[in-house]
């Protein structure tokens, strides 16, 4: 079962927003790197400093580095994921682990923000504060790997790299998204000071204002993310750090304060699709009927996305569903009562059309090709759902009509959504044959995977889509929900 932000999951206020995260993308190789000077003024704490960022995770099972530094390869320390997707922190000294903490639990919510703070504290009299970690205000405690360090770090030499989203001379490159990075040399701080529990909602963790807070030290740094040029830029006024196969597109509006949804990795129907560019980018897999879902489900409001079909084999699907927990193997995106796609081939809708597309509603729009932007503009709070082509909706009566939207116009009725299986729906897209393989890019509004040539915001300015959005439907985010009880 996907992991989704429904309902009743809405992010509470927070007081202070987050406006921007980066998206890496791991097949891109990408990374944010800095060069400490071979200067001794320049040189920071080994013995003491704290590393805090926000992130969301992207491809899972693979060993993705999110923090650390470079000397050689005996002298290098860590934070990543590892295979496991268990946490792992550690230093490696003169060629042999100095401290290291490896979390039992996994990190396998892609839908979610994870606050992740570590803590490298050598010279504390108690061994097990010498080496912290916090993931959303709470500190681990549980290690499958756990070794008391006995050395001063190679993190703060000089003349070495310190780099975000890589491990040097290796690679293993993160996927998915950073916003709020903060590096401080020489304190110690918990994760109380990045970040602070909502009072109305007491199990969320949220970021706070705190850069007046800090005390950077030598080599700290801060990175907002806000500046689309200079995606590394340290707000703190320090040394910018130097990006690498990142681009202006890839700096996105789905941070810890607005959670915008995705394509959900973890519900891949009938598997093996591949993800990327921040899990917006879904190639189907090469099985029949393989399709894939949003990591946000709606129960009751208006919502609006695009997806992008940019290759295909002319049998591409792409609509929602409650996706059921009863399918077979023959099940396509449409086979059942609570799925409504629009088929490539013909613009035909698929509804309970089971395994056979000729029992299907024929004459709903028009075919599609590869190249063009479907839009979805979902309406749970009148039951009905309705599509466009390259902006144009829809007339109902097998063809692609107006680019100005009209209610009750090129109209689906739907079954209420506390009436389907699981009381939700979801956006989805899919193929009807194997051969077909199409690939979708999926835009929810928080960072398109596709260049944007016009730029549209919904009503409440949030969202970045490339046709309008109708009055009064919205991109799928957390502000939103809060709002509209999606």
């Amino acid at each position: 079962m996907p992991i989704t932000v429904l309902g009743g999951t809405k992010l509470a206020d927070t007081g202070y927003d987050v406006a921007n995260s980066v998206r890496f993308n791991d097949g891109d190789s990408p990374s944010l790197r800095r060069t400490i000077p071979d200067d001794e003024s320049s040189t920071g704490s080994r013995v003491l400093w704290t590393f805090s960022t926000w992130l969301k995770r992207g491809v899972l099972g693979t060993q993705q580095a999110i923090f650390g530094s470079y000397q050689n390869s005996n002298y290098h320390t860590v934070i990543e994921f590892n295979t496991s997707d268990q946490l792992n922190f550690f230093d490696e000294y003169n060629g042999s682990k100095n401290g290291q903490r490896t979390t039992s639990r996994v990190f396998r919510d892609c839908s979610a923000w994870y606050h992740i703070v570590c803590i490298w504290d050598k010279d504390n009299g108690t061994d097990a504060n010498k080496m912290r970690v916090y993931v959303n205000g709470v500190e681990e405690s549980a290690f499958g790997t756990n070794s008391v360090p006995s050395n001063g770090c190679t993190l703060g030499a000089d003349d070495q790299d310190m780099s975000i989203g890589e491990r040097e001379t290796v690679g293993q490159n993160f996927d998915g998204y950073f916003a709020e990075t903060f590096f401080v040399d020489g304190t110690a701080y918990a994760a109380s000071v990045f970040g602070e529990f909502d009072e109305d909602s007491p199990t969320i963790w949220k970021p706070k204002d705190c850069s007046d807070d800090l005390t950077f030290g030598t080599n700290g740094f801060w990175l907002d993310y806000e500046a689309s040029g200079n995606l590394g830029n340290d707000a703190n006024g320090g040394t910018d750090y130097t990006e690498a196969n990142l681009a202006a597109a890839d700096q996105s509006t789905d941070s810890p304060t607005n959670n915008f949804a995705t394509m959900n990795p973890l519900d891949n129907y009938y598997p093996a699709s591949t993800f990327s560019e921040g899990n917006c980018k879904v190639v189907q897999g090469g099985s029949a009927y393989a399709w894939n879902l949003s990591t946000i489900a709606v129960t009751a409001g208006k919502w609006y996305a695009e997806a992008k079909l940019t290759t295909s084999g002319a049998y591409a699907l792409v609509g929602i569903t409650d996706q059921s927990p009863v399918r077979k193997l023959t099940d396509v995106l449409g086979s059942d009562a609570y799925d409504y796609s629009i088929y490539q081939y013909n613009g035909d809708l698929f509804n309970n059309a089971g395994t056979d597309p000729s029992n299907d509603d024929a004459n709903y729009a028009a075919s599609y090709a590869s190249g063009d932007i479907i839009g979805i503009a979902l309406d749970l709070d009148n039951n009905k759902i309705y599509f466009s082509k390259g902006g144009a909706w829809s007339d109902g009566a097998g063809s692609w009509g107006s680019t100005t939207f009209a209610d009750d116009t090129g109209d689906v009725s739907i079954t209420a959504a506390a009436s389907t299986g699981n009381g939700n729906y979801f956006f989805a897209s899919g193929d009807y044959q194997s051969a077909s393989q199409p690939t979708w890019e999926w835009n929810f509004g928080g960072c398109p995977p596709n260049t944007i040539s016009s730029g549209n915001a919904d009503g409440n300015g949030y969202g970045n889509f490339e046709y309008s959005v109708p009055s009064g439907f919205y991109s799928l985010c957390t502000k939103n929900l809060g709002a509209y009880g999606g």
